[in-house]
Order: structure tokens, then C-alpha cells, then sequence
């Protein structure tokens, strides 16, 4: 591929088995199609096919930048990593920003396949365009962070400066469905069990050397007139204005207060919707107060490091001295993240925000999901008071230090109760009858906003491709925010067609691959111009979406061939209106349930789709073709399309 900017036309194919590694090019019909990062490595997947094991070598992990990571770009410092995921069965791609996105892309590479399984750990060492494997038998065992610092002393260079390092955990190393993969900043792609396959495949870290060589935009006059009006933009708006309050004043943390002021914060496993109502049902101090953005820079900020081109700097780096079992402890952590905040506090009864700070860094040294991890322990809690832990351990409300301890057992899959929760919620309650206790849908736990207070969560945590997540479709920007315009929360209809159109233009940022923050000043006309300037093409805004709506339904087309249907398309029972174990809000959303069967139709009547099912002429309109094996065209050839 030789007609676009943006790419360096180089993707590594790494066969961990023999060792053996080779390049490919990218056509310019994958980058047409699917643009880069989230949409390629989805149809790179795809060659391995949708029935593959997820635990085995016949799993790919593919690491993949887009066509405006690594650029002037604003907030372009992301990389997606794409699988089959351990924790679900479905596709799942699951982002990190940080440097190392884009060092990757510096250091000559858009991507790298990991396929097969290695006899011996090893680490991936990229430099120059260049992959080259090394031993890892010595840091096998390490924690993220003392991974980071060992191969600091191995490779020339210095961390942080011009290298970057991926590593996974003990959580990936045992097989935590849900483990992840960190970067030296504590940046994790932290859903849908990346590490776990990662780990899988022997796998220790990818470390990227070097390289300085920023890609220059094909049309330069049209990027600039994009880059300036992005930024315009960006510096108007009150949700991503530099020093102006909301995410870079607060970070991503400032939404803890908002959701919990509107009765959306679900609390004790989603029991209340607040931190407010729990108190007044059953007393305690439990304030989401305590753990807010506004409260974390008051007392325990030290300081704002950002990612690559990006003037918002959300990340809020926290130190707190915390005593633990009679150990004082000083801990220094970046960042401390709403989400994680949410499931390892208030959704598990408490509001202690210093043993928060702990746990979130212990996670990222384990190298487990902090949101997955959070609401296994709330689940734990929930089936520990109704007595169906009784054979593996209990596990009390709020009890913030024996969780700290239980992250690292959980790591290790070290004790009865540790090796049960290390499977997941679904592996969980079918294990102890426990499926009234579970917060998932597909297998993965929801985030930090309740679908009885917004109704568009409801609908996009259900009919997302990775298992329930906010982040396919981030409705809360329209039903608390107002962007681009302001939505009933509680209202139901419409919800359906808002939350498609967010899913399609998320898959187009995603394949970028640029921060969704982005999205909340910018829109699909800033997005085209920076595409069209930086890859030299004239696509159209219609045209862009197509290629969103695209790789969404290539996604849904793996998941239907992998065995998911609109069946799998459903809510926790506690959410949903007209179930016998239903919960309804309480104070602000009283009463309020999900109406998710009214959505579902509304949804999949905007999509085409017949029953979560994308149909064979909805693939013939978005030019999916239909082929033998992976159930994708190959190109017409029999090899791959790109090769």
C-alpha cells in the first residue's frame, strides 16, 4: 500500500510456535473498509475464524494502531488490542492510551499479530520495523511494575523517554479471564481478557524502541484546517476545555458526583442506585462524595501527566500513605479512574478512598481489570450475605482490607474463593446457582452507570459486540452532558437509533485510533477532515459513518458465527422492567426499570437486523463479503487480502 499516509504499510505476524516472524503490507481495501486498529485487527481475526478456542494457540492477538495514531493529531496516543475474548466468547477489542500506540507506530510498525504459543516466555522487542524475540524465563512471575523496571535495565534506551512496555501481570500469567495488559504508565487495556490471552500464548511483554518519525499527513492543508478546527473545539468545550473544569480538572472522576446526584451510581452490586440511598435504607457512611474527583485533587493529587498530543490531561496521578494489616504503605498511582472507583468502592459498599488508591495500583501490578475485579468482589459479598460462598470462603460488605489482599489472591489463583472468582461472573453463577447475583451481560460486568436512571446505557450495554460496556456507546454524553444535544435519561424511545449511531461513530474513532474523549467537542466533520488529510483520500462524512457501521457489524457477524444471538442481547434481572427480581431505582429514578424489550426492537429495526442477527443482505449492502472458513471474503485469491 503505497496511497495513503498514516500507515507505514507494515504489520508484524509473529508465529510464537516456531518463533518465526514475517511482514505483511496493509491493502488498501482493508484500509478503505475498516481504517486501521479496532476495524483491522477485528478482520485480521477473522482469518483465524470465529470458532476458535479462545484459550487456544489458535488464538490471534493482534496489537494494532489506525491511520491517525501517532500524528499531530489530538489525543492520537491510543493502540487497540483485538482477540476472542477468554471472559465472554465474543470478539473484543480493548484500547490503551499512553505512548506506546503511538512509539509503535514511530518505530515503523502499524501492528503485530501474535499468533500461536510460545514453549518458553518470551518478550517482543520492536525497533526500527523490526521484531526480534527474547527469553522472558527470568521475569516470569513479576508484577507489571517490577517488569517494566527489569527490562529498563535490559534494553538500550530508558522507559518512559523513547521506550515504551506492554506487559501482563500474574493475572495473565494464571489465566484470569479477565486480565489485562498494562503499559509503564499504568495505562491498561484493561476489558475483555487481552492479558489472559496474552499470557496464554507465553508471552511477557512487547517493548517498543525508539523511533521518532512522526507520519506527515498526505494532504497537508486539509489536516490543518481539521487539526485547528478540532482543537477550537476541544478548547471550547466545557467538558474538555484545558484547565476549565470537567475532565481536565477532575479527570475522568468527575462524573462520580454528577451520576450519584442523579440517583445513577449503582451501589452495594447495584442493590441502590446510589451511595444515598444505601445509607438511608441501611445506614453507614457510604458517601460517593468521598471518593469524587473534586475530593481526590483536593486531598491526595500530586500530578496531571498526559498522553501522547493530547492538552486535556485527564489522568490524575494520587499518592496516599495508607496502613494496611499494621504496614504502612506509601503508594503513588496513576490514575485514579471513576470506573475504578466505582466497582472497587461504592458498588462494594464502601467509600474509603485511600484503600481505593491501593487496590487500583495493586491491579495494575497484578495486571487485573480493576472494573472486573470490583464487581466479582461485589458479587462475592452479595452471595457471602445469602449464604452460596459457604463452600469457598465469604467475603463482608465494605471489608475494603481483605480486598486489597484478595486482588493478589485472585492474581494468583491462590485459595478456593480467589480460583472461583478468577473465571468470571457467568463462569461464577453457573458454578453456585448464582445468576440473580450477576452484573454481566455476555459475560462481562457493567460500569459505573445505571440503566434504570439512563435508558440508553441499558440498550448499549446489551447489544455491545465485548460484553457489557460503556464505551461502544457512550449514551451518558447526550443524557448527562448534553452532547451534542441533551437527552431524557428516563426516557426509553429514540434510545435505540441514539445508541447505533454512537456504536458506529465510536467504531470509527476506535479504528483510528484517537481518545473517545475527543468525541465530546469534535463531530464526524472534524474527523473526516484529519482522515482526508492525513491519508490523502476524499471520503465523504456518509461514507465515514458507513465504515463505522462497518466494522460493528463485522463485529456482531463473528459473534452470531461464534453462537451469540438477540437472546444474548439482555440485562442483569435487577434492571430489567417486568422481572419477577427486579430492583427499581430509588430517590431521583424511584420506581424506574429498564424497558429493554421495547429498545431491542427499536435497535435492531434501525439496524437491520433480524434478532441480533446481522442478515446475509445486510452484509451484501456494507460489502462484508461471505466466504469459506472464517466466513469473510479472502480476497478472491485463497490468501489473505492483504498479504
Amino acid at each position: 500500500m503505497t496511497d495513503y499516509g498514516g500507515f507505514r504499510d507494515r504489520v508484524a505476524q509473529i508465529d510464537l510456535t516456531d518463533g518465526e516472524v514475517t511482514y505483511r503490507g496493509i491493502s488498501d481495501e482493508y484500509a478503505e473498509k475498516y481504517i486501521g486498529a479496532r476495524g483491522l485487527g477485528v478482520r485480521y481475526l477473522f482469518e483465524k475464524g470465529a470458532d476458535v478456542d479462545p484459550d487456544s494457540p489458535e488464538n490471534r492477538l493482534a496489537l494494532m494502531t489506525g491511520p491517525l495514531t501517532g500524528t499531530q493529531t489530538v489525543m492520537s496516543g491510543r493502540i487497540a488490542l483485538v482477540t476472542k475474548s477468554p471472559l465472554t466468547g465474543t470478539v473484543t477489542d480493548s484500547h490503551h492510551g499512553g505512548w506506546s500506540g503511538a512509539r509503535l507506530k514511530w518505530a515503523g510498525l502499524d501492528g503485530i499479530l501474535l499468533d500461536g504459543k510460545s514453549e518458553d516466555p518470551v518478550y517482543a522487542v520492536v525497533e526500527d520495523g523490526e521484531v526480534e524475540l527474547r527469553d522472558a524465563s527470568h521475569i516470569w512471575g513479576y508484577g507489571v511494575h517490577d517488569t517494566v523496571d527489569a527490562l529498563d535495565d535490559e534494553v538500550d534506551g530508558e522507559v518512559g523517554k523513547n521506550v515504551s512496555v506492554m506487559a501482563i501481570g500474574p493475572g495473565g500469567e494464571n489465566g484470569v479471564r479477565y486480565a489485562c495488559v498494562v503499559n509503564e504508565d499504568d495505562r491498561a487495556s484493561g476489558r475483555g481478557g487481552t492479558g489472559c490471552v496474552m499470557g496464554d500464548k507465553n508471552v511477557k511483554a512487547v517493548v517498543v524502541k525508539g523511533g521518532t518519525r512522526m507520519p506527515k499527513p498526505a494532504d497537508p492543508d486539509t489536516f490543518q484546517e481539521g487539526y485547528q478546527q478540532a482543537m477550537q473545539v476541544i478548547r471550547e468545550s466545557d467538558v474538555t476545555a484545558p484547565n476549565e473544569g470537567g475532565l481536565s480538572q477532575y479527570g475522568t472522576n468527575v462524573l462520580m458526583n454528577i451520576t450519584e446526584e442523579m440517583d445513577g451510581l449503582p451501589t452495594k452490586n447495584a442493590t441502590y442506585t446510589s451511595t444515598r440511598a444505601f445509607a438511608d435504607a441501611e445506614g453507614g457512611s457510604v458517601d460517593a462524595e468521598e471518593v469524587s474527583g473534586e475530593n481526590v485533587r483536593e486531598n491526595i493529587l500530586v500530578d496531571e501527566p498526559t498522553c501522547h498530543s493530547c492538552p486535556v490531561a485527564c489522568k490524575k496521578e494520587v499518592e496516599v500513605q495508607v496502613n494496611h494489616k499494621g504496614t504502612d504503605m506509601n503508594v503513588r498511582m496513576e490514575s485514579y479512574e471513576y470506573e475504578s472507583a466505582f466497582a472497587l468502592g461504592p458498588n462494594s459498599g464502601h467509600s474509603e478512598r485511600d484503600d481505593i488508591a491501593l487496590m487500583i495500583d495493586r491491579c495494575n501490578d497484578v495486571g487485573v481489570d480493576t472494573i472486573e475485579v470490583g464487581n466479582m468482589m461485589a458479587m462475592a459479598m452479595e452471595m457471602s450475605e445469602e449464604g452460596k460462598l459457604d463452600d469457598y470462603g465469604t467475603l463482608d460488605w465494605g471489608d475494603s482490607t481483605e480486598m486489597v489482599d484478595l486482588i493478589e489472591d485472585i492474581a494468583h489463583r491462590d485459595g478456593d474463593l480467589a480460583e472461583l472468582l478468577a473465571e468470571g461472573a457467568e463462569r461464577v453463577a453457573d458454578e453456585v446457582g448464582a445468576h440473580d447475583n450477576k452484573l454481566s451481560v455476555k459475560g462481562q460486568t457493567i460500569p459505573a452507570y445505571d440503566p434504570r436512571c439512563m435508558k440508553g446505557m441499558g440498550i448499549a450495554y446489551a447489544t455491545s459486540n465485548r460484553g457489557a460496556c460503556h464505551l461502544r456507546a457512550y449514551t451518558p454524553a447526550a443524557e448527562i452532558l448534553g452532547v451534542p444535544e441533551k437527552v431524557d435519561p428516563y426516557e426509553w424511545e429514540g434510545k435505540g437509533e441514539l445508541t447505533a449511531t454512537f456504536q458506529d461513530l465510536h467504531a470509527v474513532s476506535d479504528s483510528f485510533d484517537i481518545c473517545k474523549f475527543n468525541a465530546f467537542a469534535e463531530g464526524i466533520e472534524e474527523y473526516v477532515l484529519q482522515y482526508n488529510g492525513m491519508t490523502g483520500r476524499d471520503v465523504t462524512e456518509d461514507e465515514l459513518f458507513e465504515a463505522g457501521e462497518r466494522v460493528y457489524n463485522l463485529e456482531r457477524y463473528y459473534n452470531n458465527l461464534a453462537g451469540f444471538d438477540g437472546d444474548d442481547d439482555t440485562l442483569p434481572n435487577r434492571f430489567l422492567d417486568g422481572h419477577p427480581d427486579a430492583i427499581p431505582g430509588q430517590g431521583a429514578s424511584e420506581g424506574e426499570l429498564c424497558e429493554l424489550d421495547e429498545m431491542k426492537a427499536e435497535y435492531y429495526d434501525h439496524r437491520g437486523w433480524v434478532d441480533g442477527v446481522v442478515p446475509d443482505e445486510k452484509l451484501a449492502d456494507l460489502d462484508i463479503g461471505v466466504g469459506p472458513g472464517t466466513g469473510v471474503s479472502t480476497g478472491g485469491t485463497g490468501a489473505p487480502a492483504d498479504d
